[in-house]
């Protein structure tokens, strides 16, 4: 649980700091495309100053390098304010993609990311791996959990991008920050009103009960 609140504090801070350094830009004079780009950089630089830290990172620390620096490198090749502004749009509907390809795969994405922030800290103290070889209904709950999360990234991909293209140039920075909030919250209560029902969060919901052996008879008694 460490590791998931270090995650969304860095990620909370990222994104203030990069929303507050544009408009604290703007005030000073810098054209749109300078704050838009000295801004976009933050987030870039934070995950790079953690992923040379570890030295070692895990899957998902290395999709928010990869997402990150993509970003930051394209705020430094293209000079369209539009297209900067919709450029987390685009990223995100990649990773909405990525999603529900992911889902009909060996292991969805959902399962990969969920099981570094919650393995041993949900259901029976055992390794995922072992749940996830010998219980099909907790890799259905996964592939299930991977659709809704695809889905809501490629919803919030399509109002980013209107966003950035119809709304004032400056509005936007501070509007997608908002609506990130919003969307996180809104996942996270969608996913859960699948989840809590599903047994998943419970050690001793029906889920697991492939993880006990069928108990064997004894032997009746000789004649």
């Amino acid at each position: 649980m460490k590791t998931r609140s270090r995650g969304l504090l860095t990620l909370t801070v990222d994104v203030g700091v990069s929303v507050g350094l544009y408009y604290a830009l703007r005030a000073a004079g810098a054209e749109e495309h300078t704050a838009l780009l000295v801004s976009s950089l933050v987030p870039g630089l934070s995950v790079l100053s953690d992923l040379l830290r570890r030295r070692r990172p895990d899957r998902l620390g290395l999709y928010m390098t990869v997402m990150m620096l993509a970003g930051a490198l394209v705020s430094l090749l293209v000079h369209d304010v539009r297209f900067l502004l919709a450029k987390d749009g685009w990223f995100t509907a990649v990773a909405g993609l990525w999603f529900l390809v992911s889902a009909r795969g060996d292991r969805p994405l959902a399962f990969v990311f969920s099981r570094f922030l919650l393995e041993g800290v949900i259901g029976p103290k055992v390794s995922w791996e072992v749940l996830w070889e010998r219980l099909p209904g907790f890799r259905r709950v996964w592939r299930v959990v991977t659709v809704i999360y695809g889905t809501g990234l490629l919803v919030d991909a399509a109002v980013r991008v209107a966003i950035a293209y119809t709304l004032p140039v400056d509005a936007v920075p501070g509007l997608m920050a908002a609506q990130y909030a919003i969307w996180l919250a809104l996942m996270q209560v969608v996913i859960n009103i699948y989840l809590v029902p599903s047994g998943v969060y419970s050690r001793w919901s029906k889920l697991y009960a492939g993880l006990t052996p069928p108990a064997t008879r004894a032997p009746a008694p000789p004649p």
